[in-house]
């Protein structure tokens, strides 16, 4: 990828045209999504549903009878469209990724373009991570949750039922997604921060209390108001933030081995010069 990159300095107006090139490619690459997407709607809004199927099926009630509503005329075309919008920033992401490396690439050298790829790489890796986790796991674990409120008809009691209005369960899905995907990107952000040097491993292992109730306040914010949800959010952050330290040590030893050479390269040269 980096061999078509020209490494020289550019003027103001071609730094533009390249931004406005790199634009064009990335906003047709998710208009093509898009379109892509919205035709096939209503088969990846069936497949956003499955986890709620599936906390049907743990909550013990008929799959058959579970269902989702719309209350305005327009509501479900609008979802179609969030649906659509959704699916095509995920596909057309690859894209993009590489239009804002080729834009940014110029401006590194090459050790720093070599470093910067891996975590290219990773990060859509650890959303997809985070993604997996909502669809498999926390989406049917929280609807589950909602779905035992409800409550059977009785002597003294009236029937209380559950129906999803599908923009809200689409909000739900991509709230959840998003969070966790977000949350995700925490090892990536803060291994780049400790290769440049602005974190450390000790500054993060001593700011670990803080960080835990960071955590619980950013999960109570970015998720629904139930405790499943934020306590389900706050744990893999805590979580990601223990790995972030042993990430940051990693890197902290890897520039102390390259040191640590260096130095002893130099030693030689010198040596050799005396001679």
């Amino acid at each position: 990828m980096s061999g078509d990159i020209e490494d020289k300095p550019q003027p103001l107006i071609e730094h533009l045209m390249e931004l406005r090139t790199r634009l064009i490619w990335s906003i047709g690459a998710f208009f093509v999504a898009f379109i892509a997407c919205f035709f096939f709607a209503k088969h990846l809004f069936n497949y956003l549903v499955i986890p709620y199927k599936t906390a049907v099926e743990w909550a013990h009630l008929d799959v058959e009878k579970a269902q989702l509503i719309y209350t305005a005329p327009q509501e479900f075309f609008f979802t179609q469209v969030k649906v659509a919008m959704f699916g095509g920033l995920v596909v057309a992401f690859p894209i993009i990724a590489a239009q804002v490396y080729k834009f940014v690439a110029p401006g590194l050298y090459k050790n720093e373009r070599q470093a910067f790829l891996p975590f290219l790489i990773a990060s859509p890796v650890l959303f997809l991570m985070g993604a997996a986790l909502v669809y498999f796991f926390f989406t049917p674990m929280v609807m589950w949750f909602f779905l035992s409120m409800q409550q059977a008809p009785g002597h003294d009691e009236v029937a209380i039922s559950l129906m999803p209005k599908v923009s809200e369960y689409l909000s739900l899905i991509m709230t959840l997604v998003f969070s966790f995907g977000l949350v995700f990107q925490l090892p990536v952000i803060t291994t780049l921060l400790a290769r440049v040097g602005l974190l450390t491993s000790q500054w993060l292992a001593e700011k670990r209390k803080f960080a835990i109730v960071l955590a619980f306040v950013v999960a109570a914010v970015l998720t629904p108001p139930d405790p499943m949800s934020q306590i389900g959010l706050a744990l893999p952050t805590i979580l990601l933030y223990e790995i972030s330290i042993h990430a940051a040590r990693l890197v902290e030893r890897q520039r102390a081995r390259q040191a640590l050479e260096k130095d002893t390269e130099s030693a030689d040269v010198a040596k050799t010069d005396s001679v």
